[in-house]
Protein backbone atom coordinates (compact mmCIF):
# COMPACT_ATOMS: atom_id res chain seq x y z
CA UNK A 1 0.00 0.00 0.00
CA UNK A 2 2.04 3.47 -1.21
CA UNK A 3 0.60 6.63 -1.16
CA UNK A 4 1.68 9.03 -3.52
CA UNK A 5 4.70 6.37 -4.12
CA UNK A 6 5.93 5.96 -0.74
CA UNK A 7 4.83 3.40 2.14
CA UNK A 8 1.47 4.42 3.21
CA UNK A 9 1.18 5.57 7.32
CA UNK A 10 -2.14 5.06 9.23
CA UNK A 11 -2.47 8.44 9.68
CA UNK A 12 -2.64 9.16 5.62
CA UNK A 13 -5.57 6.25 5.50
CA UNK A 14 -7.35 7.58 8.35
CA UNK A 15 -9.18 10.34 6.21
CA UNK A 16 -10.08 7.46 3.72
CA UNK A 17 -11.27 5.27 6.36
CA UNK A 18 -13.16 7.91 8.49
CA UNK A 19 -14.62 10.74 5.61
CA UNK A 20 -14.48 8.25 2.85
CA UNK A 21 -14.71 10.75 0.09
CA UNK A 22 -12.47 9.84 -2.95
CA UNK A 23 -12.92 7.44 -6.48
CA UNK A 24 -11.22 4.65 -7.52
CA UNK A 25 -10.04 2.61 -10.11
CA UNK A 26 -9.23 -1.09 -10.40
CA UNK A 27 -7.39 -2.67 -12.94
CA UNK A 28 -5.64 -6.31 -13.87
CA UNK A 29 -2.04 -5.88 -14.60
CA UNK A 30 -0.30 -8.86 -16.61
CA UNK A 31 3.18 -8.50 -17.39
CA UNK A 32 3.29 -4.79 -17.02
CA UNK A 33 0.64 -4.16 -18.96
CA UNK A 34 -3.25 -3.52 -19.15
CA UNK A 35 -6.07 -3.67 -21.05
CA UNK A 36 -8.25 -0.80 -21.52
CA UNK A 37 -5.19 1.52 -19.45
CA UNK A 38 -5.89 4.78 -21.47
CA UNK A 39 -9.51 4.38 -20.02
CA UNK A 40 -8.79 3.54 -16.50
CA UNK A 41 -6.69 7.03 -16.34
CA UNK A 42 -9.34 9.41 -18.63
CA UNK A 43 -12.08 7.87 -15.76
CA UNK A 44 -9.62 8.90 -12.84
CA UNK A 45 -9.18 12.01 -14.67
CA UNK A 46 -12.50 12.84 -15.21
CA UNK A 47 -13.59 11.28 -11.80
CA UNK A 48 -11.18 14.09 -10.17
CA UNK A 49 -12.59 17.10 -11.59
CA UNK A 50 -16.05 15.92 -10.67
CA UNK A 51 -15.05 15.21 -6.94
CA UNK A 52 -12.30 17.66 -6.36
CA UNK A 53 -12.41 20.06 -9.28
CA UNK A 54 -8.89 19.90 -10.16
CA UNK A 55 -7.08 18.35 -12.84
CA UNK A 56 -5.30 14.71 -12.27
CA UNK A 57 -1.81 14.28 -13.61
CA UNK A 58 -2.32 10.30 -14.86
CA UNK A 59 1.83 9.96 -15.87
CA UNK A 60 2.27 10.11 -12.25
CA UNK A 61 -0.68 7.59 -11.83
CA UNK A 62 0.97 5.41 -14.07
CA UNK A 63 4.03 5.47 -12.46
CA UNK A 64 2.73 4.72 -9.10
CA UNK A 65 1.25 1.52 -10.78
CA UNK A 66 4.71 0.47 -12.15
CA UNK A 67 6.17 0.87 -8.36
CA UNK A 68 3.54 -0.99 -6.74
CA UNK A 69 3.19 -3.72 -9.51
CA UNK A 70 7.05 -3.94 -9.66
CA UNK A 71 8.81 -7.87 -8.22
CA UNK A 72 5.08 -8.48 -7.30
CA UNK A 73 3.94 -12.24 -9.03
CA UNK A 74 1.31 -10.97 -11.71
CA UNK A 75 -1.23 -10.95 -12.65
CA UNK A 76 -2.36 -8.51 -10.05
CA UNK A 77 -5.23 -6.29 -9.50
CA UNK A 78 -3.86 -2.70 -8.75
CA UNK A 79 -6.13 -0.42 -7.64
CA UNK A 80 -6.05 3.25 -7.83
CA UNK A 81 -7.74 5.51 -5.24
CA UNK A 82 -7.72 9.42 -5.07
CA UNK A 83 -8.67 11.21 -2.18
CA UNK A 84 -7.70 13.79 0.13
CA UNK A 85 -6.27 12.78 3.62
CA UNK A 86 -6.37 16.58 5.06
CA UNK A 87 -10.14 16.62 4.63
CA UNK A 88 -12.59 15.11 7.20
CA UNK A 89 -15.85 15.72 7.59
CA UNK A 90 -15.93 19.43 8.65
CA UNK A 91 -13.97 20.22 6.36
CA UNK A 92 -14.99 19.16 3.22
CA UNK A 93 -15.78 21.98 1.69
CA UNK A 94 -12.06 22.89 1.53
CA UNK A 95 -9.60 22.87 -1.49
CA UNK A 96 -8.39 19.47 -2.63
CA UNK A 97 -4.75 18.54 -2.90
CA UNK A 98 -5.79 14.94 -3.45
CA UNK A 99 -3.25 11.99 -3.10
CA UNK A 100 -2.99 8.53 -5.19
CA UNK A 101 -3.08 5.34 -3.41
CA UNK A 102 -2.03 2.39 -4.90
CA UNK A 103 -3.31 -0.91 -3.14
CA UNK A 104 -2.70 -4.63 -4.82
CA UNK A 105 -4.36 -8.19 -4.46
CA UNK A 106 -3.81 -11.54 -6.19
CA UNK A 107 -5.63 -11.63 -9.57
CA UNK A 108 -7.61 -14.92 -9.86
CA UNK A 109 -6.16 -17.15 -12.66
CA UNK A 110 -9.03 -19.39 -13.21
CA UNK A 111 -11.94 -18.83 -15.42
CA UNK A 112 -14.70 -16.96 -13.49
CA UNK A 113 -17.58 -19.01 -11.91
CA UNK A 114 -21.09 -18.60 -13.30
CA UNK A 115 -23.08 -16.20 -10.56
CA UNK A 116 -27.00 -16.45 -9.64
CA UNK A 117 -28.48 -12.75 -8.87
CA UNK A 118 -31.34 -11.45 -7.08
CA UNK A 119 -32.99 -8.01 -8.23
CA UNK A 120 -33.06 -5.13 -5.25
CA UNK A 121 -34.10 -1.95 -5.72
CA UNK A 122 -31.40 0.80 -5.41
CA UNK A 123 -29.17 3.16 -7.25
CA UNK A 124 -26.41 4.35 -6.32
CA UNK A 125 -25.38 7.85 -5.29
CA UNK A 126 -23.71 9.27 -8.56
CA UNK A 127 -23.92 6.33 -10.53
CA UNK A 128 -21.72 7.68 -13.58
CA UNK A 129 -19.14 7.88 -11.16
CA UNK A 130 -16.73 5.00 -9.56
CA UNK A 131 -16.53 6.68 -5.90
CA UNK A 132 -15.70 4.95 -2.79
CA UNK A 133 -18.91 5.22 -0.89
CA UNK A 134 -19.78 1.41 -1.40
CA UNK A 135 -21.81 0.94 1.82
CA UNK A 136 -25.61 0.38 0.21
CA UNK A 137 -23.90 -1.85 -2.54
CA UNK A 138 -21.94 -3.90 -0.47
CA UNK A 139 -25.02 -4.14 2.09
CA UNK A 140 -27.15 -5.58 -0.90
CA UNK A 141 -24.41 -7.55 -1.90
CA UNK A 142 -24.08 -9.55 1.91
CA UNK A 143 -27.88 -10.07 1.91
CA UNK A 144 -28.14 -11.39 -1.15
CA UNK A 145 -24.90 -13.60 -0.38
CA UNK A 146 -26.61 -14.55 2.94
CA UNK A 147 -29.87 -15.75 1.29
CA UNK A 148 -27.40 -18.03 -1.05
CA UNK A 149 -27.34 -15.56 -4.18
CA UNK A 150 -23.81 -14.08 -5.23
CA UNK A 151 -24.94 -10.76 -5.49
CA UNK A 152 -27.14 -8.40 -6.79
CA UNK A 153 -28.95 -7.09 -9.72
CA UNK A 154 -29.92 -2.94 -9.24
CA UNK A 155 -33.57 -2.15 -10.70
CA UNK A 156 -34.12 1.53 -10.39
CA UNK A 157 -37.17 3.42 -8.86
CA UNK A 158 -38.81 3.37 -12.76
CA UNK A 159 -38.69 -0.73 -12.69
CA UNK A 160 -35.35 -0.60 -15.51
CA UNK A 161 -32.23 -2.64 -15.03
CA UNK A 162 -28.73 -0.60 -14.47
CA UNK A 163 -25.61 -2.87 -12.58
CA UNK A 164 -24.19 -4.98 -10.43
CA UNK A 165 -23.22 -4.19 -7.04
CA UNK A 166 -19.39 -3.68 -8.68
CA UNK A 167 -19.95 -5.00 -12.08
CA UNK A 168 -21.91 -4.33 -15.47
CA UNK A 169 -24.52 -6.71 -17.17
CA UNK A 170 -25.01 -7.24 -20.45
CA UNK A 171 -27.85 -9.94 -22.36
CA UNK A 172 -27.49 -11.89 -25.51
CA UNK A 173 -30.45 -12.33 -27.42
CA UNK A 174 -30.85 -13.80 -30.53
CA UNK A 175 -27.24 -13.50 -31.14
CA UNK A 176 -27.00 -10.18 -30.34
CA UNK A 177 -25.88 -8.48 -27.24
CA UNK A 178 -28.03 -6.31 -25.45
CA UNK A 179 -26.59 -3.67 -22.50
CA UNK A 180 -29.33 -2.00 -20.46
CA UNK A 181 -30.40 1.55 -21.31
CA UNK A 182 -29.83 3.33 -17.98
CA UNK A 183 -27.80 5.70 -15.66
CA UNK A 184 -24.90 3.48 -14.15
CA UNK A 185 -21.35 3.28 -13.97
CA UNK A 186 -20.07 2.29 -17.89
CA UNK A 187 -17.44 -0.24 -17.07
CA UNK A 188 -13.59 -0.14 -18.73
CA UNK A 189 -14.26 -4.22 -19.72
CA UNK A 190 -17.92 -2.85 -21.12
CA UNK A 191 -16.84 -0.21 -23.03
CA UNK A 192 -13.52 -2.21 -24.60
CA UNK A 193 -16.34 -5.24 -25.77
CA UNK A 194 -18.65 -2.24 -27.30
CA UNK A 195 -15.74 -0.69 -28.82
CA UNK A 196 -14.33 -4.23 -30.07
CA UNK A 197 -17.82 -4.90 -31.38
CA UNK A 198 -18.15 -5.75 -35.26
CA UNK A 199 -21.87 -4.76 -35.64
CA UNK A 200 -24.09 -2.00 -34.36
CA UNK A 201 -24.07 -1.69 -30.29
CA UNK A 202 -27.23 -2.70 -28.87
CA UNK A 203 -28.93 -0.85 -25.44
CA UNK A 204 -32.48 -0.82 -24.08
CA UNK A 205 -34.17 -0.08 -21.35
CA UNK A 206 -34.79 -3.15 -19.89
CA UNK A 207 -36.58 -4.48 -17.15
CA UNK A 208 -37.33 -7.34 -14.92
CA UNK A 209 -40.03 -8.87 -17.67
CA UNK A 210 -37.95 -8.91 -20.45
CA UNK A 211 -35.30 -11.65 -18.74
CA UNK A 212 -37.23 -14.26 -19.88
CA UNK A 213 -36.82 -13.20 -23.72
CA UNK A 214 -32.75 -13.62 -23.29
CA UNK A 215 -30.92 -16.17 -24.44
CA UNK A 216 -27.90 -15.75 -22.25
CA UNK A 217 -26.07 -13.25 -19.62
CA UNK A 218 -23.08 -11.88 -18.66
CA UNK A 219 -21.19 -9.92 -15.87
CA UNK A 220 -18.23 -7.62 -17.02
CA UNK A 221 -15.53 -6.56 -14.49
CA UNK A 222 -12.14 -5.28 -15.31
CA UNK A 223 -10.92 -8.05 -12.24
CA UNK A 224 -12.57 -10.67 -13.90
CA UNK A 225 -13.22 -9.97 -17.93
CA UNK A 226 -16.20 -11.95 -18.77
CA UNK A 227 -18.15 -13.54 -16.41
CA UNK A 228 -21.55 -16.10 -17.27
CA UNK A 229 -24.71 -15.33 -15.10
CA UNK A 230 -26.91 -18.24 -14.54
CA UNK A 231 -29.87 -16.91 -13.23
CA UNK A 232 -31.51 -13.80 -11.88
CA UNK A 233 -34.09 -14.89 -9.69
CA UNK A 234 -36.32 -17.52 -10.93
CA UNK A 235 -34.91 -16.86 -14.86
CA UNK A 236 -32.03 -18.88 -15.66
CA UNK A 237 -29.84 -19.33 -18.60
CA UNK A 238 -27.33 -22.00 -19.95
CA UNK A 239 -23.86 -20.59 -19.01
CA UNK A 240 -22.11 -22.20 -21.91
CA UNK A 241 -23.83 -20.35 -24.40
CA UNK A 242 -21.77 -19.80 -27.73
CA UNK A 243 -21.70 -15.98 -27.48
CA UNK A 244 -20.46 -15.54 -24.23
CA UNK A 245 -17.37 -17.59 -25.13
CA UNK A 246 -17.39 -15.08 -28.40
CA UNK A 247 -16.96 -12.40 -26.17
CA UNK A 248 -14.76 -13.91 -23.74
CA UNK A 249 -12.46 -14.65 -26.92
CA UNK A 250 -12.80 -10.95 -28.28
CA UNK A 251 -11.57 -9.86 -24.88
CA UNK A 252 -8.79 -11.94 -24.47
CA UNK A 253 -7.81 -10.58 -28.25
CA UNK A 254 -7.62 -6.61 -27.35
CA UNK A 255 -4.07 -5.58 -26.86
CA UNK A 256 -3.40 -4.26 -23.71
CA UNK A 257 -1.24 -1.32 -23.23
CA UNK A 258 2.47 -0.99 -21.23
CA UNK A 259 2.49 0.64 -18.21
Amino acid sequence: MELNGAPATLDQIRALALTNYGHFTSMLVEANRVRGLSLHMERLARDCRRLFGVELDTDRVRRYVRQAVAGGVQPIVARVTVYDPAINLGTVGSDAHPSILVTTRPAARAQPEPWRLTAVSYRRDEPAVKHVGLFGALMHRRAAQRAGFDDVLFVNPDGTISELATSNIGFVRAGEIVWPRSEFLVGVTMMLLRQASDGPVATEPLTLADLSHMDAAFATNAATGVRPVRSVDGTEWPVDHPVLGELRARYAAIPPECL
